[in-house]
């Protein structure tokens, strides 16, 4: 495909962008978990203060959420394999086996179909080599981002917390090159979930990149 970059900001343009929408995309990841806090919830939760009628799990997936926007938008280290699982160790932190270690075990994805999606067992020299020959390939950034994103998902490549360290690793590429921010609007979260249902049957991604490329990618011009 040849997805192009939509916006083209410095790095510390998109990290302040990013900032500014903190609580949005904190809000919007929540999601993943089933959490169903409102927008002021989530900020006041983020502000460091219990909302009446919010579980204390529910509270700390949120904190820990917000701790992981934080890493990728203060940290300079590079992107590779142990910065990925930094960012699970911090966001899946409460809910994983071994936060911060790829899944040794069998995993299963619930797709709303008869069977789980199960995926295949996971390789660290095939996901370090995977990365390393993305990052060097002619995309442009947000295909990379985009493409990576979804490979993370769907390899289940950690005990718990994937949809989340997917979409922040991804992030974290759209940042350090000025690409804007991937984040897909709750009111279009039923069409995104049946599409990444089939692309974790069929491994068919194209469809999904371009539905997101479309929907997701948000940004300012200056």
């Amino acid at each position: 495909m040849n997805l192009k970059d939509k916006y083209h900001l410095t790095k510390d343009q998109n990290r302040r962008f990013s900032r500014m929408n903190f609580t949005r995309l904190v809000h919007t990841n929540a999601r993943f978990e089933g959490i169903n806090t409102t927008l002021p919830q989530t900020q006041t939760i983020m502000d460091g203060l219990g909302v009446d009628g919010v579980n204390i799990d529910d509270i700390n997936t949120i904190v820990q959420i917000k701790l992981g926007w934080q890493f990728i938008t203060e940290s300079n280290a590079s992107l590779d394999i142990k910065f990925e699982k930094k960012i699970n160790a911090i966001v899946a932190k409460d809910d994983a086996l071994i936060p911060g270690e790829f899944r040794t075990g069998q995993g299963g994805v619930n797709i709303g179909s008869d069977a789980d999606f199960i995926p295949d067992p996971v390789d660290d020299n095939n996901e370090e080599q995977f990365l390393n020959e993305l990052l060097n390939d002619n995309y442009s950034v947000t295909e990379k981002a985009l493409r990576l994103m979804y490979h993370n998902m769907r390899g289940q490549l950690f005990w718990d917390g994937n949809k989340r360290t997917a979409t922040l690793v991804a992030n974290k590429l759209m940042i350090d090159n000025g690409a804007g921010l991937i984040n897909v609007p709750l009111d279009l979260w039923p069409e995104w979930n049946k599409l990444i249902s089939q692309y974790y049957l069929t491994n068919e991604m194209d469809n999904l990149l371009s539905w997101t490329y479309d929907n997701a990618i948000q940004g300012i011009t200056i």
